[in-house]
């Protein structure tokens, strides 16, 4: 066999291809065996048929496609070892030439990954959000836990906000009422805005027994996306009675003796997270300009296919989970469907470079990932996904994913690499250490770009 290669651009090749006809023998010989297990002759045993038969009964040129399509893929992935290609995708293969006891010629087109330099990023300067922590944040957040230690009674008078009421709904479209628009004894925090746009107005200054009708869009369900006449009975109305803010709440509501104890350690975990915000959007900034500093060419078909799998994610598996059609999403998003292409696209090709450039610095640095660490990743991305780290190790295996998770933690270390090497100050001009960053919080962001942000965004709808 001899092949050459043609670059096209940057990013996808031709491939040609000369097979000498007697390197198609194992071919035609397993073509010949396939057919006689499928054909009957007279006066032949099935599967002993001689092959001058075959050629005369079913064609000479039966065996010969069969042994091609048998013979194209093992040449084309020799060819493609050979140049020492990284294809992207199936070929476009056009057998060019094919004379029976000469030759198979063809061409196989495909797109590669492309060459990329990687740009020096010593100089990459960021500035990022200051971590601050106010007295006013520890405030919200005790009195966060504190409305989770709240009582209530029942009283006897009218519904007002941050009443706890019991109410029946019924839900009608034309007239019609829902095959799931009845509920009962449902419990409801007035102005919690958890359940129906409309029902605080309705139920306030309703007592026990007191009924309503309001109209409200659904938001899920048979009739997702319509406007529903919905009918709610107010059947219990409570009072929610909040612990005093004392050393007593403190004991009963965490494990510290005093109330002052226990906003230190409510400061202490705001300021944790924030540094952890902090570290994320360090490294999103930092990637983008990383991108930016190098050249990136994007292969086109590729593109064309990562748009299109976003796109069917998000409509059929995402939106789809909730009850809500793209047409619905966008209008909660208050976009249209020219601007979610072009924000498709631009994620997309987002996506492709991240990988691209990180996958090259994985490369050049010979960055390795250990046990430890895949193990690690392993049990994070288990933890996101509801499932527990054997279900999650078991389908990962059988799935053939092990490569894909590497790669995420190596993309991890190489963005780490970029980010310790920045130089990144907050908004209060304080210079930021990320020396001591984690690599696994790298991985995140990380495939955050590389897989984009459809489906936080997706969530945000619900």
């Amino acid at each position: 066999m001899k092949s050459a290669v043609e670059t096209l651009n940057p990013t996808r090749v031709r491939l040609t291809v000369e097979v000498p006809f007697e390197e198609l023998k194992d071919s035609l010989d397993a073509a010949y065996k396939k057919i006689n297990q499928q054909v009957t002759v007279k006066g032949f045993r099935k599967g002993k048929i001689p092959a001058r038969v075959i050629d005369q009964r079913f064609g000479r040129g039966a065996v010969l496609e069969e042994a091609v399509n048998d013979a194209l893929p093992k040449f084309y992935t020799a060819a493609v070892n050979e140049a020492e290609l990284n294809p992207l995708g199936q070929p476009d293969v056009d057998i060019t030439e094919l004379k029976d006891g000469e030759t198979l010629n063809f061409t196989a087109e495909v797109d590669v990954r492309p060459t990329i330099e990687i740009p020096d990023y010593s100089g990459i300067e960021v500035e990022v959000d200051a971590v601050e922590v106010s007295d006013e944040d520890v405030e919200k957040s005790v009195e966060q836990l504190r409305n989770r230690f709240a009582s209530t009674n029942v009283v006897e008078r009218a519904a007002q906000d941050g009443d706890v009421v019991s109410v029946d709904l019924e839900a009608k479209v034309d007239g019609e009422v829902l095959p799931d628009g009845v509920a009962s004894d449902v419990s409801y925090t007035i102005g919690s805005g958890e359940l129906l746009d409309g029902i605080d107005e309705a139920v306030k200054g309703l007592e026990a027994g007191g009924e309503a009708t309001f109209t409200s869009q659904l938001k899920g369900g048979s009739a997702a996306g319509k406007d529903a006449e919905v009918t709610v009975k107010v059947t219990k109305v409570s009072a929610r009675e909040l612990p005093a803010l004392d050393d007593e709440f403190a004991q009963m509501a965490s494990e510290f003796d005093t109330l002052e104890e226990l906003k230190a350690d409510s400061r202490k975990r705001l300021e944790n997270m924030k540094q952890y915000d902090q570290a994320t959007q360090a490294q999103e900034r930092v990637l983008e300009k990383f991108i930016e500093l190098a050249e990136i060419p994007v292969p086109e078909k590729l593109l064309e296919d990562e748009i299109n799998t976003r796109k069917h994610n998000l409509e059929h598996h995402q939106l789809g989970q909730m009850g809500l059609t793209l047409e619905k999403y966008l209008e909660f998003q208050g976009k249209t469907v020219e601007e979610f292409e072009a924000e498709t696209r631009e994620q997309a090709i987002k996506g492709i470079k991240t990988q691209f450039l990180l996958d090259e610095l994985v490369n050049k640095e010979k960055l390795n990932v250990n046990q430890e660490e895949l193990t690690e990743h392993l049990m994070r991305r288990a933890a996101s996904s509801g499932m527990s780290p054997d279900q999650f190790a078991q389908a990962v295996v059988e799935g053939g994913q092990v490569p894909m998770l590497v790669g995420e933690v190596a993309r991890g270390k190489a963005l780490a690499l970029v980010v310790e090497a920045a130089k990144v100050v907050d908004t209060n001009g304080e210079v930021v250490d990320l020396s001591d960053e984690d690599e696994e919080q790298a991985a995140e962001t990380a495939e955050a770009a590389v897989e984009g942000d459809a489906e936080a965004k997706a969530d945000e709808a619900k």
